[in-house]
């Protein structure tokens, strides 16, 4: 249901107020009519709920099936048929050729609807994050509402734990931190504060905001709803879902392009046919009879079966790999991918903060393991021995409330790399938190930008503090060495400095820890606060991405970085990877238009700090530049850009809804190493999609031509191959042997090959050169076989010409397996199918000629052991004649 326009009484959509992160409360209170301190009145929220509409998202409506189905069969190549077999029905005679026509038709159409009935559910997915229900106060008093009746002006309660209902305004916050990666890439909580920030400022930096589907992580905190529904930010991005449309893929474009071709090439034959046949005095039943067999014999019938078959056999295989793919003709479109997209955020990283770095006594000391597990070892970067770090590690557990179990994260993300940290060196933190119990704290607070819990060690009071290096390096008084604390003077404050500088070069966020004993007793920072240490966090990079970022460069795709996160973190963890070029934020996006935003896409590998907005912005820019765009994410704001770009790849872990919905593929094991399998299964599918499509158009040009050439020939009327056996060899015939050429293996060097040029043509000038030789000879043998049968009657000439056309098929099936080897080298007996296949044509071609039933449909014969040695020999020229042509061909490359 969409929501109504933003008009009327009670300023719903903050009029004059263009950014209410920027504006005190107390003024934004005022214009939104509200007293923070009571809330709206039932009435008047009632009220505005009329104007401003339920806070819902926009759903796009679902395609109807009927629409769905009737794209099935609107291809050209469909077309031709349903015109094909309209005309079969104008003749009595012909019944059955447009009762077959349509069965064939029927199957294909089947068979893509039944995987294209999947309707884009983004925006109902969209709907699923919404909270059920919300805590606001109204009348005075705090009750529970509906999620889908606020409006702006509602103040909302929000805590830990808790889905944050619409977009607000910070009214009040007691630790309010948010979980807004799903919305922003954002790979850390965001502590929210009252204070207003600048109008400019990118979506992740409005600090004074909290906005629909984010999660509270921490605290507690009140908001003044701004917005509500489709005027929110995660509206805005359901708004690009709903205008976004799903790219059509290179196959895609080159199967209509084909299409067309042969429907071309189908009215030209009918148009030259029914002239001759005219000039020759034949009649209209005969002419309308070779105009059908000619459209029969122009279309491939069974290439949509066989390639919608082949992909989802496609399918099936990659999602043994841990790729599952959701639409068909995405299966290929890896294999043409010049540039992939990538997430920073649970896509190249774990999404999970790890302690990598610490500074103690002097000393650097690297930290390995990966996430939340204990696995891992403290190790000195200078090779010399660790010491015992338990008064360092004693301070980070202490001043922490997050519980790390089996590797699982309960609590906050930095707190839970410093309880993991404390797991590799051999702490038991549960036991240390029993014997030392907390007394007091001072809660983290955004403007203190530390913590300090209070703990009895005898009769002192002592406190541990923990929190940003650059505020503690001013609260410290001393800071701990090799022989015992120093003072915290000015020479010691560069070296420290210098530190820092060190590890957020590195790309890590550095927090520094401290613990002293407190005079008074009390609760209070102690006049002598010793700084122990220095430890360095950041959301490490997967092992394994550094290898799969090689490969795609040494298949010629292009790697680049997409990311809400900060410029510096997402620049060290791309060269961590592998990921080269310039950095470039959301802002500068903004500043450059469309042709300078195409050059810069050439050089840049890594855009921070943008939005759903930009993310498309740079989809639509490379796809301009002609790439083939895979684009891979796993939030919310990555679902526009996903369904923009040539084939979206979603995080099945980590990945919301919405970005599944959205994408054309689910990686199951959220490792970006698994695209580069998926690239390769691309590509061989697509490679075994022209082999067989160089097949059956190869059958369709050799039979239009042995039509036309029959018709000049033979006498008027005279038909060499029937409808009926035209669609036979198409769909039987051809179909299972085309099905095994799906299946061939790999080619040794699919990816140490560029991508194939996004607008090259399946049939090249040179394949269909190929196909045109072939094609000859196979006209040349059909027609003799047919005059050799003439003497015995036309049943019989009918009959060895269908029998010869199918042999011709067998052996033809052989030349296409390698563009430029022979037929007889390593790869002749690698595909088991493949034979199993032909070796099933043939005995359904015996059935043909020798069934009473089949002889009745087909207008077939018996024939003699000799004809079917005449037939087989005639055949087994086109395998001769292309390898001659291959072996030429290799002679002149080589030379």
């Amino acid at each position: 249901m969409k929501t109504a326009p933003a008009k009327g009484p009670a300023t719903l959509q903050v009029p004059g107020v263009s950014a209410p992160w920027s504006v005190e409360t107390a003024e934004l209170a005022s214009r939104l009519g509200v007293d923070p301190g009571r809330g709206l009145d039932s009435s008047d929220a009632s009220d505005r709920l009329e104007v401003a509409g339920p806070n819902r998202l926009a759903e796009a409506p679902a395609r109807p099936w009927w629409r769905v189905l009737v794209a099935q069969v609107a291809s050209p190549l469909n077309l031709v048929l349903v015109v094909a077999a309209a005309l079969a029905g104008v003749v009595e005679r012909s019944y059955r050729e447009a009762l077959v026509i349509g069965l064939v038709l029927g199957l294909n159409g089947v068979l893509g609807f039944v995987q294209e009935r999947r309707a884009d559910r983004a925006v109902a997915a969209l709907k699923s994050l919404l909270s059920p229900s919300a805590r606001v106060r109204r009348d005075g008093r705090v009750t529970e509402v509906p999620a889908a009746e606020l409006v702006p002006g509602d103040v909302v309660l929000v805590e830990a734990g808790d889905r944050v209902p619409a977009d607000g305004r910070v009214l009040s916050t007691v630790n309010l931190e948010a979980d807004e990666s799903g919305l922003t890439g954002e790979s850390t909580p965001v502590p929210k504060s009252v204070e207003p920030r600048q109008s400019e400022v990118a979506l992740p930096d409005r600090t004074s905001m909290a906005h629909m589907t984010s999660i509270v992580t921490r605290g507690r905190g009140e908001l003044l709803v701004t917005s509500t529904g489709m005027h929110t930010e995660i509206g805005k991005v359901a708004g690009l879902l709903e205008r976004t449309d799903s790219t059509r893929t290179p196959l895609q474009r080159q199967l209509d392009k084909l299409g067309v071709r042969l429907a071309y090439l189908a009215g030209v034959a009918v148009l030259l046919v029914a002239v001759l046949q005219f000039a020759a005095g034949g009649g209209i039943g005969e002419v309308i009879t070779l105009a059908v067999a000619l459209g029969v014999a122009a279309i491939p019938e069974g290439l949509p079966a066989v390639v919608t078959v082949t992909l989802a056999l496609g399918m099936r295989r990659m999602a043994r790999q841990r790729a599952i793919v959701k639409r068909l003709p995405a299966v290929e479109t890896l294999g043409a991918t010049t540039v992939i997209c990538t997430d920073k955020t649970g896509t190249l990283t774990l999404n999970q903060m790890t302690a990598r770095s610490l500074w103690y006594a002097g000393r650097r000391y690297l930290v390995s393991g990966e996430g939340y597990g204990f696995e891992g070892a403290i190790t000195a970067e200078d090779g010399g021995e660790v010491p015992d770090l338990g008064e360092l590690l004693t301070t980070a557990v202490l001043c922490n409330d997050a519980v790390v179990q089996d590797a699982t994260l309960v609590g906050d993300p930095t707190e839970g790399a410093l309880v993991t940290l404390a797991g590799k060196a051999g702490l038991d933190v549960a036991a240390l938190r029993g014997a030392t119990p907390r007394v007091s704290e001072i809660p983290f607070d955004s403007a203190l930008k530390y913590m300090a819990t209070f703990h009895r060690h005898g009769r002192a009071l002592r406190a541990h503090v923990k929190g940003a290096a650059d505020v503690l390096l001013h609260l410290a008084t001393h800071v701990r060495r090799e022989h015992g604390d120093v003072p915290l003077d000015d020479a010691e404050r560069s070296q420290l400095l210098a530190e820092l500088d060190q590890l957020a070069g590195r790309g890590q966020r550095v927090l520094a820890v401290a613990h002293g004993d407190t005079d008074t007793g009390a609760p209070t920072l102690p006049r002598r606060l010793v700084l122990i240490g220095l430890i360095g966090l950041l959301d490490p990079p997967r092992p394994e991405a550094r290898t799969a970022v090689a490969e795609c460069h040494a298949a010629g795709i292009d790697v680049k970085m997409i990311t809400g996160d900060h410029l510096a973190t997402a620049t060290s963890i791309a060269r961590a990877v592998g990921i080269e070029g310039d950095g470039m934020s959301g802002l500068d996006i903004d500043r450059l238009d469309d042709r300078a935003l195409e050059q810069a896409a050439t050089t840049t590998g890594v855009f921070a700090r943008v939005a759903p907005e930009h993310k498309i912005r740079i989809v639509d820019t490379l796809k301009r530049r002609g790439d083939v765009v895979a684009m891979t994410g796993d939030g919310v704001n990555d679902a526009p850009a996903l369904k923009a770009a040539h084939i979206g790849v979603a995080m099945g872990i980590t990945g919301s809804d919405v970005s599944k919905e959205a994408a054309a593929m689910i990686l199951t094991d959220d490792n970006f190493a698994t695209i580069v399998r998926a690239v390769r299964a691309g590509r061989t599918i697509y490679d075994n999609i022209v082999k067989f499509v160089r097949f059956q158009v190869g059958t369709n040009v050799a039979a239009i031509l042995t039509m036309v050439a029959g018709s000049l020939l033979f006498s008027t009327g005279t038909s060499v191959l029937t409808p009926l056996m035209l669609l036979w060899v198409n769909v039987i015939a051809d179909g299972p042997p085309a099905l095994a050429l799906g299946l061939e293996p790999p080619r040794r060097s699919v990816m140490d090959e560029p991508p194939r040029r996004p607008g090259a043509q399946i049939l090249s000038a040179g394949r269909l050169t190929r196909i045109l030789l072939s094609g000859l000879v196979m006209v040349a043998g059909t027609l003799y076989a047919f005059a050799h049968g003439l003497d015995r009657g036309i049943e019989v000439a009918h009959t060895l010409a269908f029998v010869t056309f199918v042999v011709f098929q067998l052996f033809n099936i052989l030349n296409v397996r390698d563009e430029h080897a022979s037929a007889f080298g390593r790869l002749l007996f690698r595909n088991r199918r493949l034979w199993a296949a032909l070796g099933s044509v043939l005995a359904l071609q015996i059935c043909a000629v020798y069934l009473p039933a089949a002889q009745s449909l087909f207008g077939t014969t018996a024939l003699t052991a000799l004809d079917w040695l005449a037939a087989t020999a005639i055949a087994s020229s086109v395998l001769w004649a292309e390898e001659l042509r291959k072996a030429v061909s290799r002679r002149r490359r080589a030379r």
